[in-house]
């Protein structure tokens, strides 16, 4: 299948102290054979060498702002947003890369005009194990999916390629009240409007590393919270089943803090109120099994 045209991708990579891994991240925006592209490179006020690092590529294609001031992650996300001239916008933070075809195989699906975002499986590279594996084993589901991501949220940032009209439509691409579930939040207000398409094949590598702000389980289950709250308010979504699931997901990251507290008793009290499923079996998982077991089991 040959497009048309080739539009231009807006590449939005948010950068603060990322000089680790950033030239990996650029060389794999350089490689991709789609190229009718430009990248928005917004620097967060970072304080180490990436600044040097993408200025030193001296490419037309890059676009380089420096923040007026350091905000949280999805505010500067917007904020790139803002900058791109894209009928369509991809996402690629400093420490994680794409495959060489991604943008190419991506694009061809936006055809269908009710399609509004791509994304795609992944890689995930454990920095301490040093070991790769990709992410999902299942069919990605494609079409009107809102209630299958609210059932098993498989959509990772890196993935997204999103039609540029997904946005014009909305108050703000991202809610920057979020520091983890940003991205969580903008796919599935997508999904509420738009068909998704999901290709099967790992188009990006995330890193998985200590300095992963999703690691912080305390502000992931507070945000999540917060989420949760709202949406049950809107009808479209409280009658759905995958709701039911989100609340399930809520239970069990309670009474995993609960087990990391070494609150025995609270957790057991979530392990009976979470109906039979994988998080009743995972959190019983947690409350007995070995520690030393655990350290791997939850990585």
């Amino acid at each position: 299948m040959i497009m048309k045209k080739a539009p231009l991708v807006s590449i939005i990579m948010n950068c603060y102290n990322g000089e680790k891994y950033l030239q990996e991240a650029v060389d794999s925006v350089l490689a991709q054979t789609y190229q009718n592209w430009e990248l928005i490179f917004w620097d967060n006020q970072s304080t180490d060498k990436s600044a040097d690092i993408i200025k030193r590529y001296n490419h037309e294609k890059f676009n380089y702002f420096y923040a007026p001031k350091h905000t949280v992650l999805y505010e500067a996300r917007n904020y790139a947003i803002a900058k791109a001239s894209g009928e369509f916008y991809a996402f690629l933070d400093v420490d994680d890369s794409w495959v060489q075809e991604k943008l190419e195989k991506q694009l061809l699906l936006f055809d269908d005009p009710e399609v509004g975002l791509v994304y795609g499986n992944y890689w995930i590279k454990h920095e301490s194990r040093g070991t790769q594996n990709q992410r999902y084993e299942q069919i990605l589901p494609s079409g009107r999916i809102l209630n299958d991501l609210l059932k098993d949220y498989v959509v990772g940032l890196p993935t997204i390629v999103v039609r540029k009209e997904v946005f014009d439509d909305v108050k703000y691409p991202f809610n920057q009240r979020y520091n983890i579930i940003g991205d969580f939040d903008m796919v599935i207000r997508t999904a509420l409007n738009w068909k998704l398409v999901g290709i099967q094949e790992p188009c990006a590598t995330y890193r998985s590393h200590e300095h992963n702000i999703s690691k912080n389980k305390e502000l992931h289950l507070n945000e999540l919270e917060d989420w949760f709250d709202t949406i049950q308010q809107d009808r479209v979504f409280s009658d759905m089943d995958g709701c039911k699931s989100v609340a399930q997901i809520i239970l069990y990251m309670k009474g995993e803090r609960f087990v990391d507290n070494k609150k025995y008793i609270d957790a057991f009290k979530v392990l009976f109120s979470l109906s039979f499923g994988l998080e009743k079996l995972k959190l019983l998982l947690i409350i007995l099994a070995p520690k030393s077991f655990l350290k791997h089991f939850r990585n």
